[in-house]
């Protein structure tokens, strides 16, 4: 969907933003572009839409080299979440999620629809239609962000540090509803962040970035259990064990979990991860069923089927 080759960009005679980069997006995946600041990941996310012209090499979009479009049509077919959100203060929220489709010539009723039913979807309400941005909480206007991104229905999503702005409480639930948002299940997405439990957590897979260059692309569980050098293995030691936790999923420590002495009782399934397990699990064992097989998990248990798989 999504294919870079030999992408490079330069701010002056000596400086290489993004150093001879590759990598391919598969439809309705969602990569994660990783790594501290200055490290070329905003400048590769602004090149595919073309805010920013590449020096070198090609990129293409559903088979396309982007250079062969005009940008601002390129543009229109692409959703675009800023940290800022980048809302026009002088519309309203209508007028604000509305913007692209009224630029594609929709008409009025459909565009109407098409606000009412992401408003409903982010839990907006809807009397927040006829407000102003700075009459909205930060997460209010990072939803509307989202919203107007979506709006036309892009295939493509490219999101920016969307929830870099947000406390860490609203970051939080911000976050767990754009997971579970239907509107994002088929796009494809490239996501910008330096945050990374957020890249563990959205990622199917991660691209982390170090001075231009890509240092390994993989799954999270890749990166956590398998890193490539050090830079990889350095970066992700401070939060090690919680980040195990958030890339393992209970499918994968099937071979080690003992069988279940009672009914699955619903809370988790074999696709939830380590960390959601141990959310879930409170006084009483949890049992999942996993191909026509179940097993019970506990405190314990879980931890010594996760060491047994490290081993």
């Amino acid at each position: 969907m999504i294919k870079l080759e030999h992408v490079s960009k330069f701010f002056g005679p000596e400086k290489k933003a993004v150093d001879d980069i590759s990598f391919e997006v598969k439809e309705g995946e969602t990569l994660v572009l990783l790594g501290t600041s200055g490290c070329g990941k905003t400048t590769t996310l602004r090149m595919i839409n073309r805010l920013l012209e590449a020096d070198s090499g090609q990129i293409f979009i559903n088979g396309q080299e982007i250079q062969g479009l005009p940008g601002e049509i390129l543009r229109r077919n692409i959703g675009y979440v800023l940290q800022n959100t980048g809302l026009f203060p002088h519309y309203t929220v209508s007028d604000n999620i509305g913007l692209v489709p009224s630029l594609l010539q929709w008409d009025k009723e459909r565009i109407h629809n098409r606000v009412i039913t992401l408003m409903d979807k982010l839990h907006l309400p809807a009397a927040y239609a006829t407000a102003y941005p700075q009459q909205l909480s930060g997460g209010q206007q990072q939803r509307v962000g989202l919203a107007r991104a979506l709006a036309a229905d892009p295939p493509v999503l490219l999101m920016d540090e969307p929830f870099g702005a947000l406390d860490p409480l609203t970051r939080i639930s911000v976050r767990k509803e754009f997971k579970s948002l239907d509107e994002i299940s088929h796009r494809t997405i490239i996501l910008v962040t330096h945050d990374v439990e957020e890249a563990f957590e959205l990622g199917h897979r991660i691209c982390l970035m170090n001075e231009g260059r890509i240092q390994q692309l993989g799954t999270p569980a890749e990166l956590i259990f398998h890193p490539v050098n050090d830079f990889v293995r350095s970066f992700l030691d401070p939060q090690r064990l919680q980040l195990e936790l958030k890339s393992l999923r209970i499918k994968d420590l099937w071979q080690w979990l003992p069988p279940a002495t009672k009914a699955a009782d619903g809370q988790l399934t074999a696709a939830s991860t380590c960390w959601n397990a141990l959310e879930a699990i409170t006084h009483e064992p949890v049992t999942v069923v996993y191909e026509q097989e179940q097993k019970m998990i506990d405190g314990n248990g879980l931890m010594e089927a996760i060491a047994a798989y490290k081993n």
